[in-house]
């Protein structure tokens, strides 16, 4: 397996792993020793993130992360996901994600996000994902 593909694996067994509910394993199978957040609601490190996921799941029970691509070029791996806050619940779509991570060692030292919400109505038929 290659660097990219490795890289690759390890970014979506980390996001899948903490979102499903046990941030923790996480962080223990995926972080380095050092975390970077950039997104600007978010402090650096593991414990922000398993506060952040452990809210998250207490506001959205049922939250699902699908993610839909995932891109690698050099020690960075993208992802292009949809959070589905409330899933069969037409009134609330969710949220698409654009995440950015850096790897080092093959363990995740950095993120950074873009996050929109989805609109229940697009001028064209598309799709986001």
């Amino acid at each position: 397996m290659s660097d990219l593909e490795r890289n690759k694996q390890v970014v979506v067994d980390y996001y899948q792993t903490a979102f499903d509910g046990d941030p923790e394993k996480a962080i223990a199978d995926h972080f380095g020793p050092t975390y970077t957040q950039h997104n600007p609601d978010a402090q650096d490190g593991p414990e922000a993130f398993i506060g952040f996921v452990r809210w998250l799941r207490g506001e959205y029970p049922n939250v699902q992360l699908n993610i839909k691509r995932v891109i690698a070029e050099g020690n960075l791996v993208a992802t292009h996901s949809h959070l589905d806050l409330e899933p069969g619940n037409p009134d609330n779509p969710g949220r698409a994600l654009a995440d950015f991570f850096r790897l080092e060692n093959g363990k995740v030292v950095e993120h950074w996000d873009v996050i929109q919400e989805v609109p229940k109505k697009s001028a064209n038929d598309n799709g986001m994902f």
